[in-house]
């Protein structure tokens, strides 16, 4: 939709750098449909734009595409290194506010977890940890749950933003329009997937100092018991898998619903988010995040179950990690792993998400990043 005139060569032939079936200047596409990508000649056009000189200043100005025409911030800016720092700033920000916040909440369900014959619900979940341990006890694990969900939110959607807009210019726009939910669900599982590599010890962490107050008196007092006791992969790595198994489809799911919930709002409202105020489309992030959220909660709430228990000393006997979440699941039951704690879940992870993307959106606009959006090429942007 966007295609600012910024020069061509006389006599050429139709630029290869236009958004085509190709990829763009060497980029691969990171999605396996292999037939919507052909090699790319633009490197090709800047080698030999010497031989084709320019008639006139005028027709210099008519016709050059650029490699990243049609994608590109309502303003004419480009999605360069810039623009990704500060969706992974934004990213960080948006992640460890809300995850910080609802600490006391998240304490509560995975006590809930843990031990459901002791905390039979949220509000006697609550009461309990107060009255045994004192109010200060909901915010156990607050230091590792604000800076593990920091780094992995400047990975997960940085990572997005980056993977989406790289994907988006290895097709023409029609292409992207069509391919935009295969694009939020691949640029997401691979973003979460580099998160999870660099969250998954600081998880492991919170769940020790959530289910056993008394293990250590901080975050790294905690992490270097537990590297002492169980060594550095049995200690921090022992629940990836089942990180990966929560995370990767809650991501994708949160993403991909959230995107079209947007697009739904948007639809009814008859505009588009350029046609909107910052205030306006920070609303429509809300609504559609609470969707999303209750459905990436569900989705991924058999495995976040795993998690919290195979964090727990001793859970699932002795063998290796395989064998013990089979143990779990075994002792637990398939409709326990997926109902445990659920209505929590939904109300902290609905909330939670909708905060991540407001707050998102506010962080992107006080830096000055345009969002990328996806858009029918076929309509007025």
């Amino acid at each position: 939709d966007l295609k600012p005139a910024m020069g061509t060569l006389a006599h050429a032939p139709p630029s290869p750098l236009r958004p085509r079936k190709g990829t763009m200047a060497g980029f691969k596409s990171y999605f396996p449909t292999a037939a919507l990508y052909t090699p790319s000649t633009a490197m090709g056009m800047f080698n030999n734009k010497a031989a084709a000189p320019a008639s006139s200043p005028a027709a210099a100005a008519a016709g050059f595409t650029h490699p990243a025409a049609g994608f590109m911030a309502p303003s004419g800016q480009e999605y360069g290194i810039d623009y990704f720092l500060k969706g992974a700033l934004a990213g960080g920000i948006c992640c460890s506010v809300t995850h910080g916040a609802l600490t006391p909440v998240d304490v509560v369900k995975t006590r809930m977890q843990l031990d459901p014959a002791k905390y039979t619900g949220m509000v006697s979940g609550f009461n309990k940890v107060i009255a045994e341990e004192g109010a200060g006890a909901l915010l156990t694990g607050l230091a590792p749950t604000a800076f593990g969900y920091f780094v992995q939110g400047w990975f997960k959607f940085g990572g997005v933003e980056y993977f989406k807009v790289q994907a988006s210019q290895n097709l023409t726009p029609q292409q992207t329009w069509d391919n935009r939910n295969s694009i939020y669900l691949g640029s997401s599982a691979v973003a979460e997937f580099i998160a999870d590599i660099f969250l998954c010890p600081l998880e492991s962490t919170r769940i020790r100092l959530v289910s056993n107050p008394a293990y250590a008196t901080g975050m790294l007092p905690a992490m270097s018991k537990m590297v002492s006791e169980e060594g550095l992969i049995g200690a921090f790595y022992s629940g990836f898998a089942p990180i990966l198994a929560k995370q990767v489809p809650y991501t994708m799911t949160k993403f991909a619903v959230q995107g079209i919930a947007a697009e739904k709002i948007y639809g009814s409202l008859g505009k588009t988010s350029v046609q909107m105020s910052s205030g306006e489309n920070i609303s429509v992030s809300l609504a559609s995040g609470v969707v999303a959220g209750v459905a990436a909660a569900i989705v991924s709430h058999p495995a976040d179950t795993l998690l919290s228990k195979i964090n727990k000393a001793g859970a699932g006997g002795s063998g290796g990690m395989v064998s013990r979440l089979g143990n779990i699941a075994a002792e637990t039951g398939m409709w326990k792993l997926c109902t445990q704690g659920l209505a929590a879940r939904c109300v902290m992870i609905g909330t939670l998400t909708a905060g991540q993307f407001g707050i998102f959106d506010i962080v992107m606009n006080a830096v000055g990043a345009s969002k990328f959006h996806f858009h029918d090429p076929s309509k007025p942007h």
